[in-house]
């Protein structure tokens, strides 16, 4: 059983939801930073697959996938990445985000096997209708994974369905439009919430903009926990070429500093 589907996991508050794009600047940075992240009080680790067409992404996280891809990066290797992270010492839990094509290209089935292989606990899948998850999801749960419901503003009518039904975190979007920072959020956030805890136990996080320790402070108030990427993405990308060098180890302190100032 996959830790984001354990009764343990439910009672989690003010988690904190790092996500890293699998490969960039190169996939050994992405495991060393992971570790980095775990250490630094990351309770769950978003691990992004590039894809050419991100629509729920903004720019930082989109250049981060082409990147990604020149490097040769693509789902199942994104898998295998995970499997390296847990191999060198990973223990909390991880969330493969990706889109609905590069699944269905790849197979569902054999998706899920290698994914439950490689110790990954769930799947995030912003452009995977509600109404269409159903075959997936059961998938996933036989492997022990959950796979993570996304809950937009637009989707007020359908919190109680959604939420009612969900695994391991449920992923609130904090605005209308793609992820990267940003000031202002979508003023009935705590309606929804509120309406969500009505109906199940199952942790909310919120994500898209949030990159500032007001905001972290703001939303652990509101809601279960954060969830940031392009603040730790770009974090990454202006320091490549440190992580390049003999520097390397003073970047991935520098990034565990940067993640405690904005949780603490």
């Amino acid at each position: 059983m996959g830790q984001l589907m354990s009764a343990e996991f439910k009672n989690r508050k003010n988690l904190f939801i790092p996500y890293l794009m699998a490969g960039d600047p190169d996939p050994g940075t992405t495991i060393e930073a992971a570790l980095a992240l775990e250490e630094a009080g990351a309770d769950v680790i978003e691990w992004g697959v590039p894809y050419s067409d991100p629509l729920a992404d903004g720019p930082v996280i989109e250049q981060a996938a082409i990147r990604s891809i020149a490097q040769g990066m693509n789902i199942l290797k994104a898998v295998e990445l995970a499997g390296r992270a847990r191999e060198q010492g990973l223990t909390i839990p991880v969330v493969l985000f990706t889109y609905i094509n590069p699944v269905l290209a790849t197979g569902e089935s054999l998706l899920v096997e290698k994914a439950a292989r490689a110790g990954i606990d769930g799947l995030l899948i912003p452009d995977l209708p509600y109404e269409e998850s159903g075959g997936l999801k059961r998938l996933a749960r036989e492997h022990g994974i959950a796979l993570i419901p996304l809950i937009a503003p637009t989707s007020r009518k359908r919190v109680k369905k959604i939420a009612g039904d969900s695994d391991g975190f449920l992923y609130l979007v904090s605005s209308l439009g793609v992820t990267g920072t940003r000031e202002q959020f979508q003023e009935d956030l705590s309606d929804i919430i509120r309406e969500v805890n009505n109906v199940t136990d199952t942790p909310v996080a919120v994500g898209f903009g949030i990159s500032k320790r007001e905001h972290v402070k703001k939303f652990h108030e509101l809601a279960d926990g954060v969830v940031i990427g392009s603040a730790l993405v770009r974090f990454l990308h202006e320091r490549r070429n440190k992580l390049n060098g003999s520097e390397r180890n003073s970047v991935l302190a520098e990034l565990k500093q940067f993640v405690r100032e904005l949780i603490s």
